[in-house]
């Protein structure tokens, strides 16, 4: 059985989040060098959790930040510990991409 990647703009996000599933993640994550750990699939999912109740990927990292303080308390919820996770210009951005989500409203 073969993969098909489904369609993405141009940062990367999928046009579709519907079509996300955890092959999806692991290829969009390998892309940036990132390979996926029960830790970051803790975060993955609580994004996916974040965006099924509010129908938007976090809007911004302190949004991002604060979500995963509130689920998973002040270890987990810091920039340094997102950051580490997932590397690049905003963890908010990769992770939410990884995760299938659109991109984050008020990410640069």
């Amino acid at each position: 059985m073969s993969f098909v990647m489904p369609a993405r703009n141009n940062e990367g996000f999928l046009e579709d989040p519907s079509l996300w599933t955890p092959p999806v993640a692991e290829r969009i994550a390998a892309e940036s060098d990132i390979a996926l750990t029960d830790s970051h699939w803790e975060i993955i999912n609580m994004l996916r959790d974040f965006y099924a109740e509010h129908e938007m990927a976090p809007p911004a990292a302190r949004f991002f930040v604060k979500a995963v303080k509130q689920h998973f308390g002040e270890e987990k919820g810091n920039s340094i510990y997102l950051m580490q996770l997932f590397p690049g210009t905003s963890a908010v951005k990769v992770a939410s991409r990884i995760a299938g989500l659109p991109r984050p409203t008020n990410c640069l």
